[in-house]
């Protein structure tokens, strides 16, 4: 469901009542733990965190006029889904993540590459997901990103 508002409060604004405030928390938790160099923003029609051009100019190569993303959260038809870049290039990280949700949520992980969905927001891990979100910088995340890249590019 992308939405087409142009800032992270217009985006909470459009929600309905049930899924504001599961998206509001989600924020919340991803701002009071996200790295110092990481951006907000609205990207691909989701609350975006990003690498501004700013710190790493080159941008996304999908499309260079982008920052280059790295996680986002959105209200989709069914679900709130956390999509976390990280997750889908760090395997450790992916281990960490699926080895301590049990310990923090009573829903099974529902996950895809690099999307978390919670069908039931009673049932978000906030916590956890503020530990996930404070594990990798921007720079770590410049750096991962540019090694899948060109090695990808290179094959």
């Amino acid at each position: 469901m992308r939405s087409e508002v142009k800032t992270p409060k217009e985006y909470l604004d459009s929600l309905p009542e049930d899924r504001k405030e599961a998206l509001s928390e989600l924020r919340k938790v991803i701002l009071k733990n996200l790295p110092k160099g990481f951006e907000e923003c609205i990207n691909y029609g989701m609350l975006g965190y990003v690498v501004p051009h700013s710190k790493y100019p080159n941008g996304y190569h999908c499309d260079p006029k982008l920052p280059l993303p790295f996680m986002a959260i959105a209200s989709q038809k069914n679900f709130v889904a956390l999509y976390h870049m990280g997750i889908y290039a760090d395997q450790k990280l992916l281990e960490w993540f699926t080895d301590e949700f049990p310990k923090h949520s009573k829903a099974k992980l529902d996950m895809g590459k690099s999307c978390i969905r919670f069908k039931k927001l009673d049932q978000i891990p906030y916590r956890l997901i503020g530990e996930l979100v404070s594990k990798i910088s921007p720079e770590k995340w410049i750096d991962t990103y540019e090694k899948l890249y060109l090695k990808s590019k290179k094959s």
